[in-house]
């Protein structure tokens, strides 16, 4: 089976430390650029300016600016992992901290680089989606085993579902935050957005489901 034409080959990751040295320092550089320019405005002569390094070590790491980009959207993915799994590990031991801790690290993680984020997930065909994709489907994974020690706390009929949905939910909403024109925007205003979304997902957690009709 070939590759789809919108997915550039993996590039080439780095053996030595010093070479990872070098190779977090050049995606460093690229974010701040694509941040602060857009991506279009990114180049390889500019990147290497910015890290300090020579245009041909980039080179030698990346085919072109795409598999580039690739990378930077990989790494900034990676980092919310990283920051989601690290503040779940340090909520309060409760089904309310856990949600809370969930949505508050997931709004501030969809907050950092918010003009950047979506560009990159937008633009940048298949691959940039389907690694989006993975870090969803883990980012979702890592609430249900945070909350799994508290499940017997869940009121509604099929806990494990509840849950499920309780994630997708703050998820979702966190990720519409982050592109829509009017976001959430500034420490009080994602606190506050934050608690919000807890409070809407514990409240549903502890209450038992509507007695409904069977509907045909």
């Amino acid at each position: 089976m070939t590759e789809e034409p919108d997915r550039p080959a993996a590039y080439r990751e780095p053996q030595q430390a010093r070479s990872a040295a070098t190779l977090a320092r050049v995606l460093h550089a690229a974010e701040e650029i694509a941040s602060d320019a857009g991506l279009e405005e990114l180049t390889i002569a500019g990147v290497a300016k910015r890290a300090g390094v020579a245009v041909g070590t980039i080179y030698r790491r990346f085919e072109d600016k795409e598999q580039l980009i690739t990378a930077l959207t990989g790494r900034m993915l990676e980092r919310r992992e990283e920051y989601v799994a690290e503040r779940l590990r340090a909520a309060e031991p409760s089904l309310s901290g856990v949600m809370d801790a969930y949505a508050h690290a997931l709004l501030q993680s969809f907050a950092d680089s918010s003009s950047l984020f979506p560009e990159l997930l937008r633009t940048r065909g298949a691959r940039s989606l389907d690694r989006g994709a993975r870090t969803i489907t883990e980012l979702h994974q890592l609430l249900l085993e945070a909350a799994a020690p508290y499940a017997d706390q869940v009121r509604r009929a099929r806990p494990q579902q509840a849950l499920d949905t309780a994630a997708r939910a703050i998820l979702g909403a966190c990720f519409h935050n982050s592109v829509r024109p009017d976001a959430a925007t500034g420490e009080e205003a994602t606190h506050r957005y934050a608690d919000e979304l807890a409070d809407m997902a514990v409240a549903y957690l502890l209450t038992p489901d509507l007695h409904r009709s069977d509907r045909g």
